[in-house]
């Protein structure tokens, strides 16, 4: 065997390993991102006032609003709660409610891309408030 043999056969291996190791990190971060969009990390409600929603970005759009929250018998400032929607109904529910005090059922999702929205906290459903 020449000394050219055993470099090509080198070679041919090293890429072999190389497309597995690529392979492997594909299927992970498939995994990973199947994982983070499907379990949540937390639940709960919030309410407030919304104040924004708007439908934005360059190449993945996605509904994120803006929710000012208050305690109604203190003199303490607001605090913003950011939140993504991405139910089109939901996303139209908010919309009827701006500037009115809802309560916004959410889900967060901790570590998804960008592209599925700007925050973690993505919005399930929008209730009236109790009077």
């Amino acid at each position: 065997m020449q000394f050219s043999d055993y470099f090509l056969k080198l070679k041919h291996q090293l890429f072999k390993v190389i497309i597995t190791l690529l392979g492997v990190l594909i299927l992970l971060m498939i995994v990973y991102g199947e994982a983070a969009y499907h379990y949540n990390y937390s639940e709960g409600e919030s309410v407030g006032y919304v104040q924004k929603l708007s439908y934005k970005g360059w190449l993945c759009k996605t509904w994120e609003g803006e929710q000012v929250r208050t305690i109604s018998t203190l003199p303490t400032p607001y605090e913003k709660f950011l939140f993504t929607v991405r139910d089109e109904t939901v996303a139209d529910q908010i919309n009827q409610h701006l500037g009115q005090k809802v309560v916004l059922q959410y889900e967060q999702h901790v570590g998804l891309p960008s592209c599925f929205g700007e925050t973690e906290h993505f919005i399930v459903g929008v209730k009236d408030t109790p009077q």
